[in-house]
C-alpha cells in the first residue's frame, strides 16, 4: 500500500517565489525515506503541506488513501510530525506535554497515559517526566518532540532534522529508537544534514533543489552511481607541496590532516604507493562518510550546468 502519494505539488508565494515546482513522489508503507536538499530547496514547504500546516497552490496529496483536500482530518490522524524547532511550552512538565498532545486526537486518558509512559521509557525520559521542559538538555528536548509526535500512534512519522545539535551518543540512541519503530511498521520520512544518518537508516531517497526533484531512487541504486571514494589521512608531519594528480585529488584540511579522493576501483596499496612517492607519512587513515554528499553536490552541479 502507498503510505504517501504526492502529485504535481506546487507552492507559490505571491507572484514571484516558487517554493515547489510540481514535485511528485510516492512512498510505500513501511519505508524509511530520506528527503534531502540544501536550505531553501523546498523540503520544509513540502512537509508543511503534507502535514496540513501550509496551504498548497495546486497538486494532490494522499496519505494511506485519504485525500488531503477531501479528508484532512484523517490525514492529520495518520501523521506525526517532529519539526525542526521546539514548539512546546517550556514551562510545562514533560509528561503533561505528551498527554496534552494525545488529547488533541481524542485519545482516552488511560490510553494516553499508557502510550506516554511507553514512549518516555523507550526514549530515556521517564525519570524526567515531572521535570519542567525548560530544564531539559537539547538532546532530551529532541526526544520529547519524538514522544509527543508518536503518542497517538501515527502510521507516518515525519522527522525534520530530528538530531540537529545533539551529541553523537544521543544521536545514535535516537537512531536505535527510530529504527525500531520503523521495524514495527511505522513509515518514516527523514530530512537531515547529517548524511551518515541517511546511509545508516534509509532505504529510499529523493533529492530536491529549487523546488524540483533531482532524483528519486533507492539508496542502493544511488550509491552505485558514485565512482569515487574518500579517505582522511592523519599525518606525522605537514606534507610537502601537493601536486596536481590525475587520479587522486588531495585536499589539506589542516597541517596534519589530508583528504584523498580516488577512483572507486583504486586499491589502498596504490594510494600508499603514491603517498610514499610524495614523501607523505601517515599515522592513521579512515574512510570519510561523504558518499551521499558527493552525489548530492554532483546532482546539483549537473542541474546548474543544464540550466546555464
Amino acid at each position: 500500500m502507498d503510505a504517501l502519494v504526492v502529485k504535481e505539488l506546487r507552492k507559490v508565494y505571491g507572484n514571484r517565489l516558487t517554493a515547489l515546482d510540481g514535485i511528485s513522489f510516492t512512498i510505500q508503507e513501511g519505508d524509511f525515506f530520506a528527503l534531502l536538499g540544501p536550505n531553501g530547496a523546498g523540503k520544509s514547504t513540502a512537509i508543511g503541506i503534507i502535514s496540513s500546516l501550509v496551504n498548497k497552490s495546486s497538486g494532490h496529496v494522499r496519505v494511506f488513501g485519504a485525500d488531503l483536500d477531501e479528508d484532512p482530518g484523517q490525514v492529520k490522524k495518520s501523521i506525526g510530525l517532529v519539526p525542526q524547532e521546539f514548539n512546546f511550552s517550556i514551562f510545562e512538565k514533560v509528561y503533561d506535554i505528551v498527554i496534552q498532545q494525545a488529547g488533541y486526537y481524542g485519545i482516552s486518558p488511560s490510553k494516553a497515559s499508557s502510550n506516554a509512559r511507553e514512549l518516555l521509557v523507550a526514549l530515556g525520559l521517564w525519570n524526567k517526566k515531572d521535570e519542567i521542559a525548560r530544564n531539559l538538555s537539547g538532546g532530551m528536548k529532541r526526544r520529547l518532540m519524538i514522544a509527543r509526535a508518536m503518542v497517538h500512534r501515527p502510521r507516518l512519522l515525519i522527522l525534520d532534522e530530528p538530531t540537529a545539535g545533539v551529541d553523537v551518543e544521543i544521536r545514535h540512541s535516537m537512531w536505535g529508537f527510530i529504527r525500531e519503530i520503523n521495524r514495527q511498521g511505522t513509515t518514516i520520512i527523514l530530512t537531515t544534514h547529517y548524511l551518515e544518518e541517511v546511509e545508516e537508516l534509509c532505504r529510499n531517497v529523493a533529492i530536491i533543489d529549487k523546488g524540483k526533484i533531482l532524483t528519486n531512487t533507492s539508496l542502493k541504486e544511488l550509491l552505485s552511481t558514485l565512482d569515487r571514494q574518500c579517505f582522511v589521512l592523519d599525518l606525522k608531519q605537514p606534507p610537502p607541496p601537493l601536486p596536481e594528480d590525475s587520479m587522486i585529488r588531495f585536499h589539506q584540511a589542516d597541517s596534519l590532516t589530508l583528504e584523498a579522493e580516488l577512483p572507486k576501483d583504486m586499491t589502498i596499496n596504490m594510494l600508499f604507493e603514491r603517498l610514499n612517492q610524495l614523501g607523505i607519512q601517515v599515522c592513521s587513515m579512515r574512510s570519510k562518510s561523504n558518499r551521499i554528499e558527493s552525489l548530492f553536490l554532483s546532482l546539483i552541479q549537473e542541474k546548474q550546468d543544464e540550466s546555464s
